[in-house]
């Protein structure tokens, strides 16, 4: 269809927003527990009213009268099931009347009138209570829940999720017969909706998590002791390469391994293949000290001497004196290096000096030098390098002393003094024979690998308080640990989980080891994290079903504006995929509603290979990677990949990125099908939404490689609103052997790609 000119649509849309109005008129106004709704303060001059039906609805109108201005009518914007539209030029006291039209299962109805005063917040349900409240019960319990706002209702669950306007309705007691947690909001049309009230009830003998100290890790864990014979350990190392070598047989298969070096000297060579974790079980690096080296390269004759494809494999904790002098890590997206100490040269290219397209190193130590050569682009984040050498398209340092300055585009380096906030990952060590997790502390403007000066900082949790995720597990199984208070330390496997697995207790940590993957069934959303403090997720694969989720994880409540500042969720070496390994669909794989939370080292991956038939642009479904709704977020070392709407849409305010990498969609058929909601040619990998005032970003970089269809375009590749606030440092485009073209690199600014895989850089915008 021919695209109707801006001022044709607008009027257009007027006049069916009056017909949808005067039809809905004549329907009965539905009940309010058909939806919920409220309206954000944005910043002094704009708010956003917010719908979120409880059947999803094809389309919501809004409708609003602003004193001394005529009724405006706007089809809101779906964003992850909450309709939104932002309204602006207000001012403190300005009265908004509004109400709404949306569609359920066919019919159209609309709402009774609403008012917001700006500069004002709408009062909130009471928070309701419990009786008897929860605590520790030796038999089930009856409880009743009440709000002191009269006439609201209440919705309630009963397995820790978090409740909606479509969970059950309270109408009397609960029967309360083991161990739970119950959460209940209060609703009432014209209020906002209250705080979620949670109550654990813990019945019988449980008392929390009580597990062993000295766990069975499973079968997959490989646990090392520097009394065993090194010749041993060798043949172990050798054989589990072996079976993740090849990149045409191991990358999507379901084998996963973890390497654990108990505190010691050894003399191996760890040659790291697909889903392989190798760590170091000391308290620090340097308490195991590996004589030789922990690699990877392009090893298959099947690579062609490229690195482009060494995907999911890390490596932790651990000090390294090289035999040669130099380690290799020639690696691509997902595959971490941190906290190592390397008493020589690191080399992040194949040996053939072929491309790679990592990567990521973090708190990490190199005495010598580390040459990027051929690596397309890479992110380092609080290291100490003793000098630096190369760069391709984009190399950003935050908080590493050593990295080269800021150079962009020529040499393409960004370097930041300090990373604004960052806690590194928690992760397993041995002392004193019992296993324990630490726990690094928060950092505010940090500089250099943390351990340097003594040891990290932070806290530990023995593993009695984990429950160890193994072969046989079921979503049940994890569930109920979970609600027991545990923590979670997933061991390398494949876990189908036929619900979804529901963190809801502050400072939960849930930790993998060896790629663990979590595939959800039957359209679940596979993990969701309560509006908490201080969850840790890291060192999780989350892989899409092969029926339609929501998303894959999703981090907080809509709308919140509870601030987590003082202890952030944070998500760290936690991956995504659609496709690739199954025929995976979900429309969008990360979505982060919590303020301040940190996302540090994603890749979130829709397929543009794998294995047959799991592949393509019917096969693997995915509009969006990562949405981002809470304010105050940050994102360090962000790849985002082949999606088939907007790769990164990011709604919260003074959101930050430090370093992202993407690729556009390989597959996509025809212009036509590839155009944007403001009908620009296709999609822009990283939008900032329209709303948003504050923003800021250092070191982006988007390519294309439209090779189903060349003639495709992308109008551009950064989305972000003209307003002095949202800035945008060193980015750039490239079209990848010249298959396809991104038209500019952010709105109107930059030019069109040109041939020779050649980028086009902007240094700043505005």
């Amino acid at each position: 269809m021919r695209a109707l000119s801006k001022t044709r649509w607008q009027a257009g849309f007027a006049a069916a927003a009056v017909v949808l109005a005067s039809l809905a008129a004549s329907t009965p106004a539905s009940a309010a527990e058909d939806y919920t709704q409220n309206v954000t303060s944005v910043s002094a001059s704009e708010a956003r009213i917010n719908f979120t039906p409880t059947t999803p609805a094809m389309y919501v109108d809004v409708h609003y009268l602003i004193t001394n201005t005529p009724q405006q009518n706007f089809r809101m914007t779906n964003n992850a099931g909450t309709w939104q539209k932002s309204v602006g030029s207000l001012a403190a006291g300005t009265v908004v009347e509004y109400w709404f039209t949306y569609e359920k299962s066919g019919p159209q109805y609309d709402t009774p009138h609403f008012t917001y005063t700006h500069g004002s917040t709408q009062a909130p349900v009471a928070t309701p209570t419990f009786s008897p409240p929860g605590g520790a019960y030796t038999s089930g319990q009856t409880v009743t829940i009440s709000t002191a706002t009269s006439d609201a209702t209440i919705r309630y669950t009963v397995d820790g999720s978090t409740p909606t306007a479509s969970s059950p309705l309270y109408t009397g007691p609960i029967a309360v017969p083991s161990s739970r947690t119950v959460n209940a909001i209060g609703l009432k049309a014209g209020l906002a909706n209250s705080s979620v009230a949670s109550a654990t009830y813990t019945i019988g003998t449980q008392q929390g998590c009580v597990q062993s100290n000295v766990p069975n890790f499973g079968p997959n864990t490989r646990i090392f002791d520097p009394s065993m014979s090194m010749a041993a350990i060798q043949t172990q190392l050798d054989a589990d390469f072996t079976m993740q070598k090849d990149t045409l047989t191991a990358q999507m298969a379901p084998r996963r391994v973890a390497h654990l070096f108990k505190p010691g000297t050894y003399n191996v060579h760890d040659d790291v293949g697909y889903y392989t974790s190798v760590a170091g079980l000391g308290r620090n690096p340097g308490d195991v000290v590996i004589n030789g080296d922990i690699t990877v390269d392009a090893f298959n004759e099947s690579d062609k001497g490229v690195a482009l494809q060494n995907f999911w494999r890390s490596a932790e904790n651990m000090a390294v004196n090289p035999s040669n002098g130099t380690n290799r890590w020639a690696v691509a997206q997902a595959a971490p290096f941190r906290r190592m100490d390397i008493r020589g040269n690191l080399a992040l290219y194949p040996a053939s000096y072929g491309f790679a397209s990592g990567g990521y190193t973090a708190d990490t130590r190199v005495s010598g030098q580390t040459a990027s050569v051929s690596q397309q682009q890479w992110y380092t984040r609080d290291s100490n390098y003793g000098s630096w050498n190369g760069g391709v398209w984009n190399m950003v340092f935050s908080g590493t002393p050593g990295a080269p300055a800021t150079t962009f585009p020529n040499p393409p380096s960004t370097n930041l003094a300090t990373t604004p906030v960052s806690r590194d990952v928690p992760y397993l060590y041995f002392e004193n024979g019992s296993y324990r997790v630490f726990l690094p502390s928060l950092r505010t403007n940090a500089s250099g690998a943390s351990w340097i000066n003594g040891g990290t900082p932070g806290s530990s949790l023995p593993m009695s308080q984990f429950y160890v995720v193994k072969a046989g597990d079921t979503a049940s199984t994890i569930n109920a640990a979970l609600a027991q208070g545990c923590n979670l330390f997933f061991t390398p496997g494949i876990y189908n989980v036929d619900r979804t697995l529901q963190v809801t207790r502050p400072g939960t940590v849930v930790l993998g080891i060896g790629y663990p993957t979590i595939v959800p069934q039957n359209g679940v959303t596979a993990m969701t994290v309560a509006d908490v403090d201080g969850v840790r997720i890291k060192g999780v694969l989350f892989d899409a079903g092969t029926t339609l989720s929501p998303s894959l994880l999703t981090v907080g409540t809509p709308g919140s504006s509870v601030s987590h500042a003082a202890n952030p969720i944070t998500l760290q070496d936690v991956f995504f995929r659609v496709g690739g390994a199954i025929a995976g669909k979900a429309t969008n794989s990360l979505v982060v509603n919590s303020n301040d939370t940190i996302i540090d080292h994603t890749w979130i991956w829709r397929a543009d290979h794998g294995n047959a038939g799991t592949w393509g642009w019917d096969e693997a479904i995915g509009d969006t990677g990562l949405v981002v709704n809470g304010n105050n977020v940050l994102a360090t070392g962000l790849f985002v990949e082949h999606y088939q709407k907007y790769q990164v849409i990011w709604n919260g305010q003074n959101g930050r990125t430090i370093f992202f990498q993407n690729e556009m969609p390989y597959d996509v058929p025809n212009q036509a099908t590839w155009m944007s909601p403001n009908g620009l040619a296709g999609y822009a990998a990283y939008k900032v939404a329209d709303h948003v005032t504050t923003h800021e970003a250092w070191g982006l970089g988007s390519y294309c490689f439209f090779n189903v269809n060349p003639s495709v375009r992308a109008h551009h590749a950064f989305e972000v609103p003209n307003r002095s606030g949202v800035r945008l440092h060193n980015l750039l485009t490239v079209s990848l052997n010249y298959q396809g073209t991104i038209t500019h690199v952010v709105n109107e600014t930059g030019g069109v790609t040109p041939p020779g895989t050649v980028p086009v850089n902007v240094v700043n915008y505005p």
